[in-house]
């Protein structure tokens, strides 16, 4: 799941696997969204996952280069907190 800096939900996207190609499919499908700016950051945890599409996306044009990525274990709190 995909949320904005207040909580709110961007996008999500549901897969069997969390593989990098399942990872670049939702990066691709949550920054097309209509409501989307340029991000300035992406956090995700740690899956390896990410980063591997983080930069197949930025060679194919499809994500800005200049996104910082975090891949911290527990800033992504605000999805967690979400079940509630």
């Amino acid at each position: 799941r995909a949320v904005d800096s207040e909580g709110n939900t961007i996008d999500f996207y549901l897969s069997q696997t969390r593989n990098h190609k399942a990872a670049k499919r939702f990066f691709k499908k949550a920054l097309r969204s209509f409501h989307v700016s340029k991000p300035r950051v992406i956090t995700v945890d740690k899956n390896p996952a990410y980063p591997m599409a983080i930069e197949e996306l930025k060679k194919e044009k499809k994500m800005p280069v200049g996104i910082q990525i975090r891949q911290v274990k527990y800033l992504n709190n605000i999805v967690e907190q979400d079940h509630r």
